[in-house]
């Protein structure tokens, strides 16, 4: 049977499979679970590039990618889950704006449930993969606050609030663009944004520029800073320091038990943890101290978080596309 054929199973049904897709800047990941969370295969393709019609066409990729999963398994797909990154509206299946892909107020929930006929949850990238990390990644089993911070190409915080993602609206977590340096400029329009100065992106860039030779990505720079490249340790300490600021505020307001470091800096493992801990705690008083520990799903976190959020609106009934009844 197609996938266009493949009739999905009734909502409410804890026996089909789960697909979820995660938007990413560069990739779009896509995983096909069982419903007890297990992945039992894996898509990705490359995001369209902004543009016009780039909503339409990112759409389409992620219903490709989830007739290919789809392929693979006979037991029919019980639901959907799509995440995306940017300013998203979850309770409204509203993506309200990304800077970085090109749109604004695109009904993503109602668009994919539309493309593939089946229940569909829809969903921010970062809060998802917090969600996965939370529930079966580096903090399972955390009774309590926990923050999902990924250092990639851009920086955004999940808060999981005894266990919930924190949404306030789709604006909750946008800890990139805090003001962290003094004259660092931002895509965003400002300066001395702590995305400008500690993202991967902003890691190699910064170290292009001051060191006048390429470097492939952030990796080679921590490749660097092992090698004692003097431009390289420069550059990774402030993105370290500025790290380190954003994590006290968090400390300050949330007084998270756990923070989960992931994202491309993150690779670099005990280089970037090590010194971020310390740095952490030399500037808490009579604060939380959070534990600091690397994401444990890489870059699977956020598709398995969607495929989680798929999971949880069939059995609540709030996923786009069932009837007024399952709503």
């Amino acid at each position: 049977m197609s996938f266009s054929e493949q009739a999905p199973a009734p909502v409410g049904d804890r026996t089909g499979h789960l697909v979820g897709v995660d938007v990413g800047g560069t990739f779009t990941k896509a995983v096909l679970t069982d419903a007890g969370g297990t992945v039992l295969a894996e898509a990705h393709r490359p995001t369209p590039r902004p543009g016009p019609g780039v909503a339409e066409r990112v759409v389409e990729l992620a219903g490709r990618l989830t007739g290919e999963l789809a392929a693979r398994t006979p037991v029919p797909l019980a639901a959907a889950g799509l995440v995306v990154p940017g300013t998203v509206d979850e309770r409204r299946g509203l993506a309200v704006h990304s800077e970085n892909l090109g749109w604004r107020d695109v009904p993503f929930a109602d668009l994919f449930a539309r493309r593939t006929g089946l229940p569909v949850a829809f969903g921010h990238d970062v809060r998802a993969g917090g969600l996965a990390e939370s529930r079966v990644g580096a903090a399972a089993g955390v009774r309590d606050t926990v923050v999902f911070l990924p250092v990639g190409t851009g920086i955004a915080a999940a808060l999981l609030l005894d266990g919930t993602p924190y949404a306030a609206g789709g604006r909750a977590g946008e800890i990139g663009h805090v003001r962290v340096a003094p004259d660092e400029p931002c895509r965003c329009g400002l300066t001395g944004c702590l995305e400008a100065v500690a993202s991967a992106a902003a890691v190699a860039r910064r170290y292009r520029r001051r060191a006048g030779r390429p470097a492939d990505g952030a990796k080679e720079v921590a490749a660097l800073v092992r090698a004692g490249d003097p431009v390289a340790v420069a550059v990774w300490e402030e993105a370290v320091e500025a790290l380190a600021v954003a994590i006290r505020w968090l400390a300050a307001v949330l007084a998270p038990h756990t923070v989960v470091v992931g994202g491309g800096l993150a690779s670099s493992g005990d280089l970037l943890l090590g010194p971020l801990e310390r740095r952490v705690a030399e500037g808490l008083t009579f604060h939380r101290r959070p534990v600091l520990v690397g994401a444990r799903l890489g870059d699977r976190a956020g598709a398995l978080g969607a495929a989680l959020l798929a999971a949880a609106a069939v059995t609540d009934g709030s996923a786009a596309g069932g009837t007024a009844a399952d709503r």
